[in-house]
């Protein structure tokens, strides 16, 4: 733990941001899992779950929590799959 002042707000924040960042990754993976679940069943809501999972990919990717290409491929592998 550091002695200075700062730094002892800075560690506060960094853990408060990552803890957020942990969130947000993990709430864009869930929306992901569903839809896939949900196209494997064959459900009906399976476009709405489709912009879920692409909204959650796109504040993702605005934030820096992913690459902008990484964004693009897992959008790109979703559509691919609603197409089916």
């Amino acid at each position: 733990m550091p002695n200075i002042k700062s730094a002892i707000k800075r560690v506060r924040t960094n853990e408060k941001a990552n803890a957020q960042n942990t969130s947000q990754i993990s709430a864009m993976r869930t929306t992901i899992k569903q839809f896939e679940a949900a196209q494997a069943a064959g459900a009906e809501n399976t476009e709405a779950l489709y912009r879920d999972a692409v909204r959650s990919i796109d504040m993702a990717a605005s934030k820096g929590l992913i690459h902008a290409n990484k964004a693009g491929r897992d959008k790109s592998r979703l559509t691919k799959l609603l197409a089916k």
